[in-house]
């Protein structure tokens, strides 16, 4: 599952945050770099404010996106792409073209539910003109007490994407680490419980 790219239809989902934790825990797996292709270019800034070289590299967006994505397969194991909060962005688009894997993260929120069902247009029309794609839902920012979040599975079950298993709860550990350029994995006992459901989540996705 060497492309991955973290795709959502509005701000505020946890997208950048959900794509540099993942990327530290796929790191551990393999050679692993991630694409800024949001105009906004946070994962490039967390980037150049870590002090820690063993963190991916961040590389930002260049016009020809396709060709860039292939280039850098070619040398590592596993690219991560934090798009755009679009999926009619012309990057969104450029990049189903050659993912393998469209991870969708969704707060229990029913703006969220309402921009997943476009998602899913978005994801299916892609998959006419690239096979392999395929799309996985991912419950983020999760508060369990809450009713709507208890209630967030039945109401995806309604969108045709399949969704995850393991989901990832609201925890201040991943703003607390986005500031120090760190990612949870590097937070101690105080990230222990995100980085644990995070390599839940990568053996879901490395499993696709």
């Amino acid at each position: 599952m060497p492309v991955i790219a973290l795709v959502g239809n509005k701000g505020g989902a946890g997208k950048t945050t959900l794509t540099v934790n993942l990327s530290v825990g796929l790191a551990r797996l393999g050679r692993t770099v991630i694409l800024d292709t949001d105009p906004q270019g946070s994962s490039a800034q967390w980037r150049t404010i870590a002090d820690d070289t063993s963190l991916p590299s961040v590389f930002a967006a260049s016009d020809q996106l396709i060709a860039k994505v292939h280039d850098l397969t070619s040398d590592y194991e596993y690219v991560v792409v934090d798009c755009p909060p679009s999926v009619q962005a012309p990057q969104t688009l450029s990049i189903l073209q050659v993912t393998d894997l469209a991870l969708i993260p969704v707060q229990p929120s029913p703006f969220d539910l309402w921009a997943s069902v476009h998602i899913e247009e978005a994801v299916h029309q892609a998959q006419q003109h690239n096979p392999r794609l395929q799309g996985l839902l991912v419950i983020n920012q999760l508060e369990p007490r809450t009713t709507l979040s208890q209630l967030m599975r039945e109401a995806l079950g309604e969108i045709n994407v399949p969704v995850a298993e393991t989901a990832i709860r609201r925890r201040a550990v991943y703003r607390a680490s986005a500031l120090e350029g760190r990612s949870v994995y590097a937070m101690g006992k105080r990230g222990a419980e995100a980085a644990a459901e995070l390599d839940q989540l990568i053996q879901e996705v490395t499993r696709q």
